[in-house]
């Protein structure tokens, strides 16, 4: 996702949030949004050693935890600030997060989306928010929507509702802590990891915040996009800093620079933060599909892909991992299941350049081509309008192990054959 709006100014009587407003926060929400459920993954269990609970924030009536910040700031209006409304902009959980804390409690609301926000979200948002929220397309980018809602909240003196950068918005996704350590406390001494998804770092901001006080022995871990590691970058600068390019396929948590009140949480307790693969993400999500049946975004499954990233053993131990968000269009399946193959190194691609002989693509399928390998691509490069270049040839393999037999026998073949690393630009256009 691009950048987020900035915050007005905070107002002189706000600080960072510790756990008594994290216990405030889960009374002033409780009914407004659900209390979700700790499931045991036998999956995951068994291949870490741990019993690893997934929290299932995919359940809540928005699909995505985003729901609970915005409600403890919006159940914190007072009456001045209710009349005048709230304003976001949000292409995605957000959005439909203050949708339903505004028709809960009874606040009205214009929410600015992008024009290239799909049809079906843009009626999701209106359903959920009901006569209480105005949809507004604000612009062509999502930076021309947040920009639109900056100048809305100037205009009207409406209250911005930011995604994650608010005490208010802090505590609400701290009682997702809360949660998990009453929860465990009937099956055992408590978490011993927690492991949540990083973006602008709300939810990791709140879950550092109620472990610290009420249960420091608690190692929380926070996993970040490998493409959009906005808070490791932070760490490393000292202070947040805007990344020049992100990856915004995990958009969920794909994040240009990470909070100010968020960093300074994370600062002040520096947390093991860990960088996920997108592919290794994509993977995950279809086996927590294939396994555990759950349908997640490609940040709900961050948390989950973040496990065999973590330094030293999980065996024996209650790990936590927050399932954020099940909204994915499936639409994007296709290129979850590329990146996932590509990531596991069961697809790979190529340029071949055939001589201009007879028989040379059968040549390429008898002499080069594995038993098991099967061609997924095949597309002539255009050199210009009357040539064409070398073929992109992209082949799926039956086992990771047939790579290095593959390479060997396009080394003895009688064609060039170029590998396209996955830096490559051409990779953009393949994806």
């Amino acid at each position: 996702m691009p950048s987020q709006p900035d915050a007005p100014a905070p107002a002189a009587d706000l600080a960072l949030p510790r756990a008594r407003d994290i216990e405030a926060a889960a009374d002033r929400i409780a009914g407004r949004v659900s209390r979700t459920p700790l499931q045991r993954s036998a999956r995951l269990s068994e291949v870490t050693g741990a019993r690893v609970w997934l929290k299932r924030e995919d359940l809540q009536a928005v699909r995505s935890y985003k729901g609970r910040g915005a409600a403890n700031l919006i159940a914190q209006l007072d009456s001045e600030q209710i009349w005048a409304g709230v304003v976001c902009a949000s292409a995605g959980n957000h959005a439909q997060g203050v949708a339903h804390a505004c028709a809960t409690l009874g606040v009205g609301a214009r929410i600015y989306l992008p024009a290239t926000t799909p049809r079906q979200k843009r009626d999701r948002v209106a359903a959920i928010g009901g006569d209480w929220v105005e949809v507004v397309v604000g612009g062509r980018t999502y930076d021309e929507a947040a920009a639109a809602a900056l100048a809305d909240v100037e205009r009207t003196g409406a209250t911005l509702v930011p995604p994650f950068d608010h005490p208010h918005t802090i505590a609400g996704q701290g009682t997702i802590a809360r949660e998990i350590s009453e929860d465990l406390a009937g099956t055992s001494s408590g978490p011993d990891v927690v492991v949540v998804p990083c973006g602008g770092g709300g939810l990791l901001a709140g879950c550092l915040t109620w472990f610290s006080e009420r249960s420091p022995v608690v190692r929380v871990v926070g996993a970040e996009p490998a493409g959009a590691a906005s808070m490791i970058a932070a760490t490393h600068a000292g202070e947040p800093v805007a990344l020049p390019e992100i990856d915004r396929f995990v958009d969920g948590a794909a994040v240009q620079r990470v909070g100010s009140w968020t960093y300074e949480v994370v600062a002040a307790h520096t947390p093991e933060l860990v960088a996920v693969p997108e592919g290794r993400i994509c993977t995950e999500m279809i086996r927590l599909y294939q396994s555990e049946g759950i349908i997640t975004e490609p940040a709900g499954a961050l948390a989950a892909a973040a496990l065999d990233s973590l330094d030293g053993s999980l065996a024996g131990l209650d790990v936590v991992v927050v399932v954020s968000g099940g909204n994915n269009d499936l639409l994007r399946y296709p290129e979850v299941m590329e990146r996932s193959l590509i990531h596991e190194g069961l697809k790979h691609y190529f340029l071949v350049d055939f001589p201009q002989e007879p028989g040379m693509l059968r040549q390429f399928l008898n002499e080069v081509l594995g038993p098991d390998d099967d061609i997924a691509l095949f597309e002539y490069v255009k050199r210009n309008n009357r040539e064409t270049g070398p073929a992109l040839v992209g082949l799926e393999l039956g086992a990771r192990e047939d790579l290095a037999p593959l390479l060997a026998r396009m080394e003895e073949a009688s064609m060039q054959i170029e590998p396209i690393q996955p830096d490559s630009p051409l990779f953009r256009f393949i994806l």
